[in-house]
């Protein structure tokens, strides 16, 4: 662990106050700054539609489950059973996408840093 520490440090020793700045905004995020990263950028809205349709789909969940338990006959058992398991598959594909975005955007800054680590050596490079 100290050893990265020590690259770290390195890398930020040989940059620019400018990119040293931009490197510090590549840092390693916690799940919190990871949520809210996916309310930012230009497809933001899509988070907002997929947020507010994850309610609607758990709502839904939860008012086909009520049925389901207050059903006596077979048919309406299957028929409010199925509803559950369709919206609460719809929650689960929901948030399969939200961490597949949060995911794309850790890859993505990882990419970030790299690009300013090899455009700072290749800067080096030419000196």
């Amino acid at each position: 662990m100290n050893n990265i520490e020590d690259i770290d440090k390195l890398i930020k020793e040989t940059l620019s106050e400018e990119e040293a700045k931009f490197y510090e905004e590549l840092e390693e995020q916690n799940m919190f700054q990871m949520v809210g990263g996916l309310f930012q950028g230009k497809n933001k809205w899509i988070m907002y539609l997929m947020n507010i349709m994850t309610l609607v789909f758990f709502g839904l969940f939860v008012y086909c489950t009520i049925h389901f338990f207050e059903s006596e006959e077979t048919k309406e058992l299957i028929k409010w059973a199925l509803g559950s398991v369709v919206f609460l598959l719809g929650v689960s594909m929901l948030k399969i996408f939200a961490w597949l975005q949060m995911d794309k955007n850790a890859v993505l800054r990882e990419i970030k840093r790299l690009e300013l680590q090899v455009s700072s050596l290749s800067g080096k490079l030419h000196e």
